[in-house]
């Protein structure tokens, strides 16, 4: 059994709920319903079935309170509360950290890549060239990190690489989705740079404004595509491809799919010992959300996302 412990729970995130549920396959229902994400309890309600993930646990939890750590442990059957993250350090096989503030993401991780356990990191990895390049040389370096948007391993984006080929070569890619840059654009880049193989971007406009953010983002191939990110829109992500002799519309197919394949392909790559997403494609995806971030600062000029 693969033993696995969930660090962190930050802001508007309930991951150490919902990931260690769907590990584990059980949950007791009435705490789940006071979680404070009423969208958990429901879909690991539709999805009962598929719960549970063959030859791991999540053994172990340590978030930044108490209280809050034994009613995750409560909720999602976790045996063991730890008082410092330090804890899980011999007590786990591997480590999910479970926040989604990429500014704190370094720190947490820091201790674990150095003691060589492995660790699966939240989207986004990173919010700045120091924390990308920081996790770039511990990746060089032999230590296992791994991280993603869940939406990579959505149905409908898996879908949709195999109906792009039979587009022709994609000339334009719009994404569309709700919320803000620094947290979630990493969804609506992650799906697009995936249906489209993962090319190299080479530079990125941020063309608009906070709350509004709209990128330009010039890939290697000669492919263009707009990422549109808005608070104050109604939720439903939306990616469209278009090529030469057709285009493709992707539909996401859910959120808890995509968690619990994110979650599988994870615990797959911790059995064998290496990450099974190659580090260059997360840099990839992450330089280019750090470099749309810099264009912003700077007044929308180009920066080069290597």
């Amino acid at each position: 059994m693969l033993r696995l412990g969930v660090l962190g729970l930050s802001e508007g995130n309930g991951h150490p709920y919902s990931w260690s549920a769907i590990i584990n396959g059980d949950y007791d229902e009435s705490i789940m319903a006071d979680c404070g994400y009423p969208v958990i309890p429901a879909y690991l309600a539709a999805n009962r079935d598929t719960l549970g993930i063959e030859g791991a646990r999540v053994t172990q939890v340590w978030t930044q309170d108490r209280a809050l750590s034994e009613h995750v442990a409560a909720a999602s059957h976790i045996e063991q509360v730890a008082d410092r993250p330090e804890d899980l350090i011999g007590a786990v096989d591997a480590v999910l950290l479970a926040r989604d503030d990429p500014e704190n993401h370094v720190a947490m991780a820091r201790p674990f890549l150095e003691a060589g356990v492995p660790i699966f990191i939240d989207k986004p990895l990173a919010f700045s060239r120091a924390d990308l390049e920081y996790f770039d040389e511990q990746q060089a370096r032999g230590k296992f990190l791994m991280s993603c948007s869940a939406l990579r391993y959505s149905a409908g984006v898996q879908a949709a690489r195999v109906q792009v080929a039979e587009i022709g070569p994609v000339q334009l890619a719009v994404a569309v989705g709700k919320k803000d840059l620094r947290k979630y654009a990493i969804h609506y880049l992650e799906g697009l740079f995936s249906v489209l193989g993962d090319p190299p971007a080479k530079t990125v406009r941020h063309v608009s404004e906070t709350d509004r953010d709209i990128l330009l983002v010039e890939f290697a191939t000669g492919t263009l595509a707009t990422v549109h990110v808005f608070q104050d829109i109604a939720p439903g992500g939306e990616l469209n491809l278009y090529g030469r002799d057709g285009n493709v519309q992707v539909q996401h197919g859910g959120t808890y799919p995509a968690f619990r394949n994110s979650l599988v392909e994870a615990i797959r790559s911790f059995r064998e010992g290496r990450p099974r997403l190659d580090f260059a494609i997360t840099r990839n995806v992450i330089g280019t959300l750090v470099a749309a971030r810099e264009s912003l600062e700077q007044g929308g000029i180009p920066i080069a996302v290597n």
